[in-house]
Formats: structure tokens, C-alpha cells, sequence
């Protein structure tokens, strides 16, 4: 029996040794990994996507069908605009600096700011909220802790502090580890309860840009989700902070 303990005491010794982070593997924190999630998502100077959005009912049946183009520059500016059916076209949304938020309307041809308190409704019937179509930026708006480490990913828990206008009380990130995407995002509304769930699919690189070509957002509560893949992308193609307008979001496209 004697002769066993030796062995055993090499076992364990071993078994530590190798749950220890190897030479060379950093270790994060939950802030560092959420700073290299910013850097990666804010890479491109800037870049138009090309969507095609599809609504599903509880049944997993198309309600309906549309097109989506959204341009972005950094972490600051990002428009979008409805270009189909011919009962969408024109409604946009505008994200700028500061949390200033505009949708178009162009029933009414007048933009309209959009208050802190209404950015968790619902765009144009999708299951995106208005602050989900945002530039996803992880900012000091969160306290963030490590829930998991795992042999892929990370997992995140994002509480959100004082002064956060989201309109949810916390967020759960699952991230790739090697490059540092947001592969999943659960969203808690005010009471705690699980409200909605992002999931990003078919992550590819394009132009040495992280892309993901399929994002589903599922809203818990309705039992409906909207599935927005990317039929077209283009990468720094010079758009001036200026084009981040009013002026810019009530115009026609095409």
C-alpha cells in the first residue's frame, strides 16, 4: 500500500500541472476579453452590409420577407434603411455618438428621436430592439465577471450599473476564444427574466474582418424570431462622419 502512495501523489501532481494554463496562455480578465470583443466588432474603418431579414412565427412559419442596407463607421455611427417591401422602404434608424438614436419614419417624412426609456420596443415589427441595432459596444455601462472558461469560449455575465439606458439589467455573452467574437448573447429584462437570444452563425473572415453571415434573434417572451443573414458586405470604403445625418436617413435610396 505503501508503494502506491508515491504514485498516486505523481498522479495528482500531474493532473494539476496540466490544469494550469500552459506557457504562453494568457490570462484574462473579464474586462480584457470584452476590450478585445470591441476591438474586433469596431475593426473596419467603416462598412455597408447588405441584409435580407426573415420573420418566423412560433410555428417556424416566414410571416414575411425583407431588405435591410445598414452602414457603420467605428463604434460611434451606424444608419440603416428598409429598402423592401414596398410598405417598408424609407424607415431607417440612425445610432450616433452620446446615445443619440433616430428612426424615419416616412409616412410622416420627419425623423424622430428615440428616449433611452424606448429603446428595448421593437423595430419595425422585427424582434430587434431599437438599441440591439445599435453599435454593439461593450462599454463601462457594464460590470462584467467570468462565469465560465472553457476549452472554446468564454462565458460573460454583464450586470448593468447606473446610468445604463440598454433597457436590460444583464447581459450573457459566450465568446470564441481564439478570436475573440461574440458567438451568443442572452438578454435579461428588468426583473431578471430571460428575454431574448442572439445567436451568430457562419463566422467567417472577409478582407481580414471577423463577419458573421447569420445572426437569429430570438424573442422568448413572443415566441417569434427574426433571422438576418448578410447577402453583401464592403469594408472601408471612405463614409464621412457627416453622412450620419438626419438629412442622410430621411433621403430616398435608388
Amino acid at each position: 500500500m505503501g508503494r502506491l502512495c508515491p504514485r498516486f501523489a505523481c498522479l495528482l501532481l500531474l493532473m494539476i500541472v496540466l490544469a494550469l494554463p500552459t506557457a504562453g496562455e494568457e490570462t484574462l480578465s473579464a474586462d480584457a476579453i470584452l476590450d478585445r470583443v470591441n476591438t474586433v466588432v469596431t475593426a473596419p474603418r467603416d462598412q455597408t452590409l447588405h441584409l435580407r431579414l426573415v420573420l418566423l412565427d412560433a410555428e417556424g412559419k416566414e410571416e414575411d420577407r425583407r431588405a435591410l442596407i445598414v452602414w457603420q463607421k467605428g463604434k460611434d455611427y451606424r444608419m440603416g434603411k428598409f429598402l423592401e417591401p414596398a410598405s417598408q422602404r424609407g424607415i431607417g434608424f440612425l445610432s450616433l455618438p452620446d446615445d443619440v438614436f433616430y428612426v424615419y419614419m416616412p409616412a410622416y417624412k420627419k425623423t424622430q428621436r428615440i428616449a433611452s426609456r424606448q429603446k428595448s420596443g421593437r423595430f419595425a415589427g422585427t424582434d430587434f430592439s431599437y438599441q440591439d441595432l445599435g453599435v454593439q459596444y461593450y462599454t463601462d455601462e457594464w460590470s462584467a465577471r467570468i462565469l465560465e472558461t472553457g476549452p472554446q469560449d468564454y462565458l460573460l455575465e454583464l450586470e448593468a450599473v447606473e446610468g445604463n439606458s440598454s433597457g436590460y439589467a444583464r447581459l450573457r455573452l459566450r465568446i470564441d476564444r481564439q478570436r475573440f467574437y461574440p458567438t451568443a448573447v442572452e438578454f435579461y429584462d428588468e426583473k431578471g427574466a430571460l428575454a431574448k437570444a442572439l445567436t451568430s452563425r457562419q463566422i467567417e473572415e472577409i478582407n481580414g474582418y471577423l463577419v458573421a453571415r447569420e445572426m437569429e434573434m430570438v424573442d422568448l417572451k413572443r415566441n417569434h424570431r427574426t433571422v438576418m443573414v448578410i447577402e453583401k458586405v464592403e469594408f472601408d470604403t471612405g463614409l464621412d462622419d457627416s453622412f450620419f445625418s438626419e438629412r442622410y436617413l430621411s433621403r430616398s435610396e435608388g
